[in-house]
């Protein structure tokens, strides 16, 4: 076991910038490729001659692995220290990236991918925990400003660059623009932090609860990003994947909480604020992420919407969240964090309310409207929620604290994108029964419409196809403000388990290297 250094003190000056910068970049560059690949599968498939099922993999692959390790993280700090453990992630990720975009065949890149997707997992947790120990404890919330506005940026910037790369350059490149990004990080992060190892050493490694952990881990999430396309528990793959998380987990649990060196530390969840504000961060996380995917697959699908310009009535939720997130780090250890959470759910629950009066009428300027409300909703999301989550745990368990709350709110997101989906393309299948019932395509009121599009030269069949588009639209559009509000319910439910938390005046456990 490493001696622990006599005395680290915050980072000063260009030190604490570089480092910052540092760490950040690796953040950035793991959030954006889990969204980056979604809007170049169909040139990956092509490309690779396969069908665009099987291309699915490419994004199914990472997440599986990144849900298996993110979990890992805090034995790995043990067992390597903090900073080696970030830098050796980072050049992981940047060389497997590489070998990504030089995949000559599917089976090549997914097997890539996999290895992208582990060597990821680490990042985002050790990522707080060395920002952290880079400042004083009364400026730790600028600390989480600085990495939230990263995680914030990137799943936007993420579809509009992999969009933009594929139509203009070539899908490699989307993993390639990592290899500059990570060697950077990794340079700029060792610079800094390699005096500032935390204690690590011949820590045991639990061989039975990681296999546990790869079953029901790896089961949970094929079982997520398979389940709308295999119709769920109609399929009998999903069945026997839901038996097998099920039972995995519950042998998981038995497992870790008898033994003296588990490898995630479940013994977390006996403190009152890391239990309750894992479980309000990953579902409201949840209900985020799903909607940030529902809103340009409507625009998309059935607005008439480019990707481009239904990726830019995204991207202003990040204006306000850039600009208000320091103020929210300046000011978190003088106001109650659960309050300024209490003001980002309210924020959530307005914009969903507002979402949910869109019609196939709707202009973009009032669809864009509620994007940027969004926007300050997010900037007083992360960095008291996590501050929560973090508060009264000793530094040396903030690695630990970090993967379990990451892997949760991950596989809160993959539930929320699948559940989502699902529900939407069931409640526009439910309306568009019903409109179906109600459109009497012999009626008066049908028959004046029907004749003039008869005299623009539609055959009788292209113009009932052209009805049966119409209440396709309206269906989809009913179904999606549907999904709309009830999220904004949600997140008012969400205060229950908010205000469940203890008081605290929010002071996040400084993550020093000891």
């Amino acid at each position: 076991m490493s001696a622990p250094p006599a005395a680290i003190e915050p980072l000063q000056g260009s030190a604490r910038l570089v480092g910052t910068i540092g760490v950040s970049l690796a953040t950035f560059m793991t959030v954006l490729d889990s969204s980056i690949a979604n809007v170049s599968l169909p040139a990956i498939a092509g490309d690779m001659g396969v069908s665009p099922a099987q291309g699915t993999w490419v994004v199914t692959s990472f997440g599986v692995a990144n849900a298996i390790s993110v979990p890992l993280t805090g034995w790995l700090a043990r067992r390597f220290g903090q900073v080696r453990l970030m830098v050796l992630s980072v050049l992981a990720f940047t060389l497997f990236s590489w070998m990504c975009g030089a995949a000559p065949s599917i089976e090549t890149l997914i097997l890539a991918r996999v290895l992208q997707g582990l060597a990821a997992g680490p990042l985002i947790p050790i990522s707080q925990v060395l920002l952290l120990s880079s400042y004083p404890p009364a400026r730790a919330g600028a600390a989480m400003a600085a990495w939230g506005m990263t995680v914030l940026v990137a799943p936007v910037v993420g579809p509009l660059l992999g969009g933009w790369i594929t139509d203009n350059i070539a899908w490699p490149w989307i993993f390639y623009i990592n290899v500059p990004v990570g060697l950077l990080s990794a340079a700029m992060t060792w610079s800094v932090y390699r005096r500032r190892e935390s204690p690590h050493g011949q820590t045991p490694l639990d061989l039975a609860g990681l296999a546990l952990l790869v079953v029901w881990v790896g089961s949970l999430q094929l079982m997520v990003d398979q389940g709308k396309e295999l119709d769920w528990f109609e399929s009998d793959e999903i069945i026997t994947l839901a038996v097998i998380a099920a039972v995995g987990f519950v042998f998981f649990l038995a497992w870790e909480l008898t033994q003296a060196s588990p490898i995630v530390d479940l013994r977390l969840f006996t403190q009152r604020n890391f239990t309750l504000g894992t479980i309000a961060f990953s579902v409201s996380y949840g209900l985020f992420f799903g909607n940030v995917v529902l809103l340009p697959l409507w625009l998309q699908q059935h607005m008439g919407y480019t990707a481009i310009w239904a990726g830019a009535v995204l991207a202003p939720v990040g204006v306000f969240a850039i600009m208000l997130s320091p103020w929210v780090g300046r000011h978190i250890s003088r106001i109650e964090p659960r309050l300024l959470t209490t003001v980002s759910f309210l924020g959530y629950a307005l914009v969903l309310w507002l979402r949910s009066r869109f019609t196939v009428d709707t202009d973009p300027i009032t669809i864009l409207l509620p994007t940027v409300l969004q926007g300050l909703a997010t900037a007083f999301y992360f960095i008291p929620l996590q501050a929560i989550i973090y508060s009264g745990l000793p530094p040396a368990r903030l690695p630990a604290a970090g993967g379990l709350s990451t892997f949760a709110r991950f596989v809160a997101g993959a539930v929320g994108t699948s559940v989502f989906t699902t529900l939407w393309e069931r409640r526009a299948s439910l309306h568009h029964a019903r409109l179906t019932e109600i459109v009497d395509i012999g009626g008066p009121a049908a028959l004046p419409a029907l004749q003039r599009l008869a005299e623009a030269g539609l055959t009788p069949t292209q113009t009932l196809g052209m009805v049966d588009r119409l209440i396709d639209q309206q269906a989809h559009t009913m179904a999606a403000t549907d999904v709309f509000l009830l999220s904004g319910w949600l997140y008012l439910l969400l205060l229950l388990p908010l205000w469940t938390t203890g008081p605290m005046l929010a002071r996040p456990a400084r993550a020093v290297a000891d």
